[in-house]
């Protein structure tokens, strides 16, 4: 099919450098969908707005946290922490936010919590009527329920960098100390954000607690593993041609279970046991949480982040951190592409081939779930990468 011409004029701006990658993503979702969805763009805007005030306030209360431990003034210490992991828990709060639009009469804005257009201007709309304060408290518990969740990730992506020793993504001051040991106040974080969410948890209902103790448990499962997947990446690198059969059986293509909580039509997808139980399962728990607190999260739309995650994590942090993988040993699906190919350039055609896979079937699910977000996201995913970096690119 020939796009039409604003379609098409929104693909040629999409493929433009001189515009951000967020106005790119937009264009992109138009030129492939053909709409262009408004009431979207509000709503990612509010999501933008409530995440910044959430993470403000857990900043804050993480600077007093480190204030008191190390004995210096609050207003001694700064601290934020550089993370991709609250996207999902973004795309899930815009989801309710569009439900709870659905639910509240034309003219009031739930998420505002204000009348808007022609009948709000002249006083039509009752902001107190039934359907709009349950609207607006629809609002309210979606985003405590979020605040929680945001926690919940920084926690455990605290965990995995203090076990990993990489504090690169902290950004913390503190008055007295030009050069303050990021591990102890890495520590003192995560320490306080761990007695905040089981706090939360011991008032929630018990499935929260259960999808959060699964997810974390399968992950740390998977990280268990890391020790055998660098012993086969190392033999595979030195020639031998078994431990790459294995990387191929038992990494790049292994088992999915039967009942695994993803459709049985892509449980052929390169990588996707190994990335689900490094990534995906993460967020699985975090929909599941939202489903214990009572929000209905239609599977399209958890398979869409599912999947869009997945696809991330090798299109954006797997290709940027490729040549620093190789010189630790880390086997990922970029770097095992690099040791099943025949050459550089085959490799790099896989990547690339194995993150379109990932990223249509996410954006197919997204069309279902009805969730213009998680496409508009999609296509952020998508124009953040940076391919050219990897060996073969030039072929």
């Amino acid at each position: 099919m020939i796009p039409s011409p604003p379609r098409a004029i929104a693909r040629r701006l999409a493929a433009t450098a001189r515009l951000s990658t967020a106005k790119r993503a937009i264009l992109g979702y138009y030129a492939e969908t053909g709409r262009l969805d408004y009431r979207a763009l509000r709503i990612k805007s509010a999501v933008d707005d409530t995440l910044d005030a959430i993470l403000d306030d857990v900043y804050d209360e993480i600077e007093v946290a480190v204030a008191d431990e190390l004995g210096v003034d609050e207003d001694g210490v700064t601290f934020a922490y550089e993370t991709k992991l609250t996207l999902p828990a973004e795309l899930t709060l815009g989801y309710l936010y569009r439900r709870a639009l659905g639910r509240s009469t034309a003219g009031y804005d739930p998420v505002a919590d204000e009348t808007t257009g022609l009948r709000g201007r002249v006083g039509l709309v009752d902001p107190s009527a039934p359907a709009n304060r349950e609207a607006r408290e629809y609002v309210e518990r979606a985003e405590e329920a979020t605040a929680l969740i945001v926690q919940a990730l920084l926690d455990g992506d605290m965990r995995d960098a203090i076990n990993d020793d990489e504090f690169a993504d902290f950004e913390v001051s503190v008055a007295g100390d030009p050069v303050p040991d990021p591990r102890r106040v890495a520590e003192i974080a995560q320490a306080h954000l761990q007695d905040v969410v089981e706090t939360a948890f011991d008032r929630a209902p018990d499935a929260v607690r259960t999808a959060y103790d699964d997810a974390v448990e399968r992950s740390e499962a998977h990280q268990e593993q890391d020790d055998r997947f660098r012993d086969l990446l190392a033999a595979a690198l030195d020639g031998d041609v078994d431990a790459a059969g294995r990387i191929d059986a038992e990494y790049k293509f292994a088992p999915v279970p039967a009942d695994a909580p993803l459709p049985a039509r892509e449980h052929d997808l390169p990588y996707l046991r190994t990335q689900y139980d490094r990534v995906g399962v993460i967020y699985r728990g975090m929909l599941d949480a939202y489903r214990g607190i009572g929000f209905e999260i239609p599977d399209a739309f958890g398979t869409s982040i599912v999947l869009a995650i997945i696809g991330a994590q090798i299109w954006l942090d797997d290709v940027d951190d490729y040549r620093d993988d190789v010189a630790e040993g880390q086997l990922t699906p970029v770097t095992a592409e690099y040791v099943l190919a025949g050459d550089d350039a085959t490799a790099y055609e896989n990547v690339v081939s194995i993150t379109e896979r990932y990223l249509d079937l996410a954006r197919a699910h997204a069309e279902a779930a009805g969730s213009p977000l998680n496409g508009i996201a999609i296509e952020y995913i998508l124009r953040s990468g940076e391919p050219g970096r990897l060996p073969g690119s030039e072929a």
